[in-house]
């Protein structure tokens, strides 16, 4: 599990700093005690969830990094506008990951209230943000090493 000689795009939302702030902090601190050179990661800041997809996208496809992590979090409201913007960021991120081959992870929270989404960025539910990185170099390991080699 070394992310040394590994590039990185995190691509973060700002609504809901508090909690993306910290799982932002956790997918950093991870690649770094993992070997990444802090220069190998690019930090993306978009607007909310909802725009994730697009520059997650740009990056897979920019050809410039071997694994792209994508952070948020959408809180259910009153409506059911959470539940139809979270279907369609997966199924975005996951089709950029299937059409570019480049290992997109999910560390969007999609929890009912803020402080279940606290408690999963860095609370006694761990730090998603974190996970998503050591799944990010896990991937990106497996896809140089193994996958595609000739036998």
């Amino acid at each position: 599990m070394s992310a040394q000689g590994l590039r990185f795009a995190l691509v973060v939302s700002r609504y809901n700093e508090l909690i993306t702030d910290r799982l932002r902090e956790g997918a950093i601190q991870t690649l770094l005690r993992h070997g990444a050179d802090p220069q190998s990661i690019d930090l993306y800041l978009v607007p909310g969830s909802w725009e994730i997809p697009l520059i997650a996208e740009r990056c897979a496809r920019s050809g410039r990094y071997d694994a792209v992590i994508c952070l948020g979090a959408v809180l259910q409201g009153e409506t059911s506008h959470a539940q139809h913007i979270s279907s369609a960021v997966c199924s975005a991120l996951m089709r950029t990951m299937t059409e570019t081959g480049v290992p997109v992870t999910l560390g969007i929270l999609t929890e009912a209230t803020f402080e279940q989404a606290l408690e999963r960025a860095g609370g006694k539910a761990g730090n998603k943000g974190a996970e998503a990185a050591l799944s990010a170099i896990e991937m990106a390991n497996l896809i140089k090493t193994s996958v595609g080699e000739k036998r």
